[in-house]
Order: structure tokens, then sequence, then C-alpha cells
């Protein structure tokens, strides 16, 4: 086999594990911004509330972060290309 096709198995699975940690990252990034609503968020919330404020505040946390985490990772991105 050439070395060729060697590096373009390596490059695939490197992209394999990659995805699959982000993967598990995301998950427990998802349980932890779920504990952190129902503990900190959720006593605040009247009662009788329906699920989906819950479900909003978590899904503007998780929003913010992505939107933050990404425009910081692109500005990174853009320094090292210089």
């Amino acid at each position: 086999m050439s070395k060729k096709f060697h590096l373009e198995i390596v490059t695939q699975m490197l992209t394999l594990c990659t995805s699959a940690f982000g993967l598990v990252a995301a998950l427990a990034w998802n349980a932890a911004i779920q504990t952190f609503i129902k503990d900190f968020v959720e006593p605040y919330i009247p009662r009788g509330s329906s699920v989906a404020l819950s479900q909003l505040v978590y899904a503007l946390i998780v929003t913010v972060l992505v939107v933050t985490i990404t425009i910081y990772l692109s500005q990174v991105k853009e320094r090292l290309e210089k």
C-alpha cells in the first residue's frame, strides 16, 4: 500500500476521533447546562409556568456560548494566519 493511502487512512481516523470527542464534550456540556438551569434558574420561574420557559432559557444560554466561542476561535485563527 502506498504512503498516500496510509496518510489518508490516518487523516480520516483523526477526523473521526476528533468528531467523536467533540460529541462527548457537547453531551457533557449539555448535561452541565441542564443541571445549571434546573438548580439555579428554575427556582426563579413561577410555579405552573410551562416547561417551555426553562427550555427557552437553556436555548439562550447555549446560543450565547456557541456564538462567543465561535467568535473567539475565529479571532485566534485570524491571528495565527497573520
